[in-house]
């Protein structure tokens, strides 16, 4: 298994004390539309999203206070995975792709 990290080492762990793991949460989805987006239920503010080609995952998750986007770009095919940050999701995703593959 390969693990990277974005920071020069490990970072102090939390006190988390007893609290719980949460998930992120859809939207209730109104008629003739799809949720494409889950949040954080006690942070809307807080997005995560998924798309998808027959090549490529895109995990789009903004910052906790919904400013700037981390983009995780994921070969299906072989896992190789690359990360970009910026202030906007579309820039993000781009910087990702871009770095996950060669033109």
């Amino acid at each position: 298994m390969t693990n990277r990290s974005a920071t020069s080492g490990k970072l102090d762990r939390p006190d988390s004390g007893r609290r719980r793991w949460t998930s992120f949460v859809a939207e209730d989805a109104t008629q003739g539309n799809s949720v494409r987006g889950l949040h954080e239920q006690a942070n809307p503010r807080h997005r995560l999203r998924v798309e998808h080609d027959a090549h490529t995952l895109l995990v789009h998750l903004s910052g906790e206070d919904g400013g700037g986007w981390t983009t995780f770009a994921v070969d299906r095919a072989t896992r190789q995975w690359f990360v970009a940050q910026a202030p906007r999701q579309t820039d993000a995703a781009r910087h990702a792709y871009d770095g996950l593959y060669d033109r």
